[in-house]
């Protein structure tokens, strides 16, 4: 464990580390070597800042890993499942995992013997004037190796990879919490856009209902001009605002089927959505255990500690290393002769290094700087995490409150246009006043509906702040399918190139 680096392990009950990197003597070469096979300890890294003791507000309801459940929407449940088979990005988080196991398989490679077998086999003829010999010369040998890893220098390394390996999963489990709410998010908007397109087609037949009656007042002398053309106006501009919207729900349900692994052309979801009701305020939970439970928390830890390890395989590198080898080969000009006689070798060398410029120096400060630079990475991931938890709880509870005003607002605006319509009617009132209570209150109906959404997104943003993580299905590896070959057609017939003549095939015209 290098310097600086917090643990909640006590240092009494660790093994000495390597990464101290205190200057190699005699004594220190003598005392490693009588520790073959030491290795770094992996500690827990504890935060480094400072956590609190309770989130500003929590519920009752549990929250489970499935929160979208919650919604109690079976089309929300479908989309979800089928972003988890066959969502691309995801499909690359799982391929490199499938990348960081090799590497680690790789790295472990070293901690056991390598066997290498070789195999020959010539014929030689000895000509001269009085005789010609051939011989034949058959060979068969193998020959083991083995590094001996007397600092550590080779698990280590391997550890490291180990702990990658479960960054990168928690990195799916991250990805997987991302991937379900900006499920949710999209649908939750496609529904609001839906629920858009009907509310301005309502509006639109209101508005070309007062038209019949202001055009019928006009006609009757009660009323300029002008009111039928900004009547007229505004029915046009309800047409294009619905227009507008037409193009938003397009552009929702394509970027649903992108997250969902399908083309856009083809997707098409078996029902509508709807806005869901709010469920129950989830529990929030202690600070300190969330942190445990959250993926990316979890992974920005697993980041440090195989920096960590890999200082430790750096400083290792620095002392000299122990290969063994063995080797047996025989040899005969006949098959059957080939096994009598063998020769059988076991060797032992060490070397180490002498003058290498300070590149094992550097190395050793490149990654106490990323170890460094990992811990503070992690310090940001917590401290944004628990700024995502705060800022969901408190954007909800405000939306909340918004959503029963606008509700309010909306009700007292439905009783002044109906009032406003009367007056105008009667010819007490002008048409300025009618016209904005009306473009108001149906300003007020599309905000209240923008506003359900809204908060529906802040619930979402809540319950992915606070998820802890599950892993999603395993997809199948992806495979290379050969491209059909494009369908040629027979090149029209061309009298004029049996009188042209030919250019030579080195012609840099072609």
């Amino acid at each position: 464990m290098i310097r600086g680096l917090k643990t909640n392990t006590a240092p009494s009950n660790r093994t000495l580390p390597l990464s101290k990197g205190l200057p190699v003597t005699a004594g220190m070469l003598l005392a490693l070597a009588a520790m073959t096979g030491c290795t770094h300890p992996t500690v827990e890294v504890a935060p480094p800042l400072a956590t609190p003791t309770a989130f500003s507000a929590t519920g009752a309801a549990p929250t489970p890993d499935n929160w979208w459940a919650a919604f109690q929407d079976e089309q929300l449940d479908e989309l979800i499942d089928q972003a988890m088979r066959e969502n691309f990005s995801l499909r690359v988080a799982w391929d490199r995992l499938d990348q960081a196991r090799a590497l680690a398989a790789k790295s472990e490679a070293p901690l056991w013997p390598s066997l290498d077998g070789s195999g020959g086999a010539s014929r030689t003829a000895v000509q001269s004037p009085m005789t010609r010999k051939p011989t034949t010369g058959l060979s068969l040998g193998l020959q083991a190796a083995y590094e001996v890893d007397l600092w550590g220098r080779v698990r280590s390394t391997h550890d490291a990879d180990l702990l990658d390996i479960r960054a990168s999963e928690d990195d799916i489990r991250a990805a997987a919490i991302t991937l379900a709410a900006q499920v949710a998010q999209t649908w939750y908007a496609l529904a609001e856009q839906r629920g858009q397109l009907t509310l301005l087609g309502q509006q639109l037949k209101t508005n070309q209902d007062y038209l019949e009656i202001i055009t019928l007042k006009f006609r009757r002398g009660q009323v300029s001009a002008t009111d039928v053309l900004q009547q007229r106006q505004l029915v046009e501009t309800t047409r294009g605002g619905r227009a507008l919207v037409e193009s938003n729900i397009a552009v929702l349900k394509n970027l649903l089927a992108v997250l969902v692994g399908r083309p856009p052309e083809s997707f098409s979801p078996a029902h509508l959505a709807t806005l869901p009701e709010i469920p129950a305020l989830p529990q929030t939970g202690i600070p300190a255990e969330w942190l445990r439970r959250r993926p990316d928390v979890r992974s920005a830890e697993r980041r440090v500690q195989s920096a960590d390890q890999r200082v430790a395989a750096a400083i290792a590198d620095q002392f000299p290393r122990l290969g063994i080898s063995l080797r047996a080969e025989t040899s005969a000009e006949a098959v059957r002769n080939l096994f009598d006689n063998w020769l059988a070798s076991i060797a032992a060398n060490i070397a180490g290094p002498l003058i290498d410029g300070g590149r094992r120096r550097a190395e050793i400060e490149r990654t106490k700087a990323v170890v460094s630079e990992r811990i503070n990475a992690y310090g940001q991931v917590v401290l944004a995490s628990l700024a995502e938890v705060e800022d969901a709880i408190a954007q909800e509870a405000r939306q909340g409150e918004y959503v029963k005003s606008l509700r309010l607002q909306l009700g007292l605006a439905d009783q002044a246009t109906k009032q406003t319509l009367d007056n105008y009617t009667k010819g007490t009132m002008d048409f300025t006043r009618y016209l904005t209570t009306l473009l108001a209150y149906q300003r007020l109906q599309r905000t209240h509906l923008g506003a359900r959404r809204q908060l529906v997104q802040f619930r979402v943003d809540l319950y992915r702040s606070l998820a802890g993580g599950w892993t999603p299905p395993r997809p199948a590896p992806a495979a290379i399918e050969t491209a059909p070959a494009a369908p040629t057609s027979a090149p029209a017939h061309d009298d004029s190139a049996t009188t042209k003549p030919a250019q030579p095939a080195g012609d840099a015209r072609q």
